[in-house]
């Protein structure tokens, strides 16, 4: 293809030079008529002289005017047939630049795109081929098929050739020559196949079974005296594994993001479940030092002393039965309202939901190793039900998803205030524990000064 474009870039420039040979000659043409009209000139001013140096004179003339008128006319023959000649030469050149990009066209048909940019940029939500109920069922379903094709391949369905084929007059000779050859064709499409199975992304499924059906065809042509082909059938269950293939990865990627996002959960429960036997450890510790202060005051008559003493310990029962019912009650916890100004940009919050005693060791742990900067707490909003009262809050900010394929991504095109408007058309105003409306994001505004103080680049904020 290379070639065939090089010899293109020489024919048009040919072509061009041809060109410039024409208006060459027209510049001449145009200067002998300047020079005809000079003399034209000259021969009206002789008029006025005495007889005999006028007849000179115009003799002259008239000698110079034919020869002028001569060579005007040599030029203007050979200036024709340079014409003629160089429409020729276009004519060809302009013929073998039809038949340079018909050949052109015809070798791009056989080029498949695998630029993997390209690929990734057109690659949409990802549309199962096969639906089966996970991964484990598709890693069934693909080795079935690999039985049904190794089959196929053993009993000879893979290949269709021509059988009356004679070698030196031999017919065993020519059937022996058609099925080494039969072999070799199915060992290159099956070589083709395995490669595309290897290399399977499912972005690229489309790309794979064009590139498979394309040398199925190559396969055809380069075997059309023999009458190779790669079976229809044989070929639907290649395209097939392709396509199981991707389904497989794509089912598999699909249950490793939810196994991600359920340890990420029973992480933040266990979390949570030890947080609650600290704090109820603490508590009854606190309530063994009251109690222990009350009888040493109730023993001294101090009885305003033993009533605050036992004020403590009703305080301190109250927050130990809290303990135990947040603990006995796996739906109550914190819906948290963060953003990240550095990482995200402006307009971006994450909504999320914590059963931890104090919901900023869940939010320290978001911004320590996987954003560059702290996230900002915006609200934090207590409830006894916080799972449900979170999906309310995703389904009304449903049309504002940052991530639409990915719902465990709980970050949205949202501010705020919006999330303060939500809540106060939900009646939930009064569980709101804090509410902040702009971001301190610190880190990322020093940041920023010091990246300008240092006459560098300051860093975005979307």
């Amino acid at each position: 293809m290379q070639q065939t474009a090089a010899s293109l870039q020489s024919e048009t420039a040919k072509a061009a030079e041809v060109a410039h040979q024409l208006g060459k000659n027209k510049a001449d043409n145009i200067a002998l008529s300047h020079q005809l009209q000079e003399l034209t000139a000259r021969y009206d001013a002789l008029r006025g002289k005495d007889a005999v140096a006028l007849e000179r004179d115009m003799e002259a003339t008239r000698q110079a005017v034919a020869q002028l008128t001569l060579d005007r006319q040599a030029q203007k023959v050979a200036l024709t047939r340079e014409k003629d000649a160089a429409e020729v030469e276009l004519a060809a050149v302009r013929a073998q630049v039809d038949e340079t990009a018909q050949l052109l066209k015809a070798l791009q048909a056989e080029v498949v795109e695998t630029q993997e940019i390209t690929l990734l940029q057109e690659a949409g939500i990802y549309e199962f081929r096969h639906r089966l109920a996970d991964a484990v069922a598709y890693k069934t379903a693909l080795q079935r098929l690999k039985d049904s094709i190794k089959i196929s391949a053993k009993n000879n369905h893979a290949i269709t050739a021509s059988t009356d084929w004679t070698v030196n007059g031999s017919a065993v000779e020519g059937q022996r020559m058609v099925r080494d050859f039969s072999k070799l064709m199915l060992r290159a499409y099956n070589a083709e196949a395995d490669n595309c199975v290897r290399s399977m992304r499912p972005y690229r499924l489309d790309s794979a079974k064009d590139r498979l059906t394309k040398t199925r065809d190559v396969i055809s042509r380069l075997g059309k005296t023999m009458s190779i082909n790669i079976a229809a059938g044989y070929h639907r269950l290649r395209l097939e594994e392709l396509e199981l293939t991707a389904d497989h990865l794509a089912k598999a990627e699909e249950e490793k993001e939810r196994i991600r996002a359920e340890r990420e959960r029973q992480r933040d429960e266990q979390q949570a479940q030890r947080e609650f036997e600290r704090e109820k450890v603490r508590l009854a510790k606190e309530q063994a030092h009251w109690r222990t202060a009350m009888r040493k005051w109730a023993e001294s008559g101090d009885e305003s002393k033993t009533a605050a003493a036992q004020s403590k310990l009703d305080e301190l029962d109250e927050a130990i039965r809290g303990v135990e019912e947040r603990e006995a009650n796996i739906r109550t916890g914190w819906v948290y309202v963060i953003s990240n100004v550095g990482s995200f940009g402006e307009g971006v919050v994450k909504v999320g939901l914590t059963r931890r005693l104090d919901p900023l060791e869940r939010v320290r742990e978001l911004g320590d190793a996987s954003v560059p900067f702290r996230f900002d707490v915006h609200a934090k909003i207590f409830d006894a039900d916080a799972v449900s009262l979170e999906t309310r809050l995703h389904q009304r900010l449903a049309d504002c998803r940052v991530n639409r394929v990915n719902l465990r991504r709980e970050f949205f095109y949202a501010t705020p205030g919006r999330i303060l408007e939500i809540l106060e058309e939900m009646g939930l105003r009064d569980n709101l524990v804090d509410y902040v409306q702009e971001p301190e994001a610190q880190e990322w505004r020093s940041s920023r000064r010091l990246a300008q103080a240092a006459g560098q680049q300051p860093l975005p904020a979307d």
